[in-house]
């Protein structure tokens, strides 16, 4: 019996098939490895995300600025609806970007993905985080200024209060249960403790995770979004919760 995830690329990107499904299927978004040290590289973090969980994990191809990747990765995730039910993780700009499309999703009227997870997450393309700064001498791999250069190609001249380049900035109402992590020392703490705020204070299912450092926050990743995942899952599904994600 095959043990092992098998990969393949397609017109779609990425895809990691693992060796027992259980029909789920992950959007898989990481961020810019070249721009801060992630809690782990992303092909690795595929692979055993759908050995965990028995989700077929989907990392697609995008471009690289607004507002087309967001059209990519809503096509990406249509694709994934057709496969099964669809849970979206992102880390860094990649959770950023799963943030836009849920709620491009929900302003469309389009179904929503059972849950989110988004990891170390850029949520404010205005960089006003106070984190930012005091945080930066914590990460040697995280160039701020880097970021900045960033965060202005990424936008390709729409301002950045735009809610789909910042979701923090956005109304989050009626978004599926989403769970964020996160170290204390990361520069982009703030967005993630700011944006769990607002989105609990709007109805929203919340799943805070705050670990001392990097080095805690990679030891947990893995099990933390993998458990947030199954919980969500078409089988631990409460009736209103199945109302509320319909497939």
């Amino acid at each position: 019996m095959r043990s092992e995830p098998r990969v393949e690329t397609g017109s779609v990107g990425v895809v990691v098939r693992p060796p027992n499904p259980t029909g789920g299927v992950v959007l898989y978004l990481p961020g810019d490895r070249r721009l801060s040290g992630a809690p782990e590289s992303a092909p690795g973090l595929a692979e055993r995300l759908a050995l965990r969980t028995g989700a077929v994990v989907v990392a697609p191809r995008h471009r690289t600025a607004f507002p087309a990747a967001l059209e990519d990765v809503h096509s990406a995730y249509d694709y994934c609806r057709s496969q099964g039910p669809v849970a979206v993780v992102g880390e860094r700009q990649g959770a950023g970007l799963a943030a836009a499309l849920l709620l491009r999703l929900r302003d469309l009227g389009e179904p929503a993905p059972r849950c989110g997870v988004l990891v170390s997450a850029l949520l404010d393309l205005t960089m006003q985080a106070p984190s930012l700064q005091l945080n930066a001498t914590a990460d040697p791999t995280f160039d701020v200024a880097e970021l900045g250069r960033w965060a202005e190609r990424y936008a390709a001249g729409t301002a950045p209060t735009n809610p789909l380049l910042s979701p923090l900035l956005a109304n989050l109402h009626g978004l599926p249960p989403i769970q964020l992590l996160v170290a204390g020392t990361d520069p982009l703490l703030d967005d993630s403790v700011e944006f769990a705020n607002r989105a609990a204070r709007s109805g929203v299912t919340v799943d805070l995770h705050v670990r001392a450092d990097a080095a805690s926050l990679r030891a947990e990743v893995l099990t933390a979004m993998a458990g947030f995942i199954q919980r969500w899952s078409p089988r631990a599904l409460t009736p209103e919760a199945r109302t509320a994600y319909p497939a």
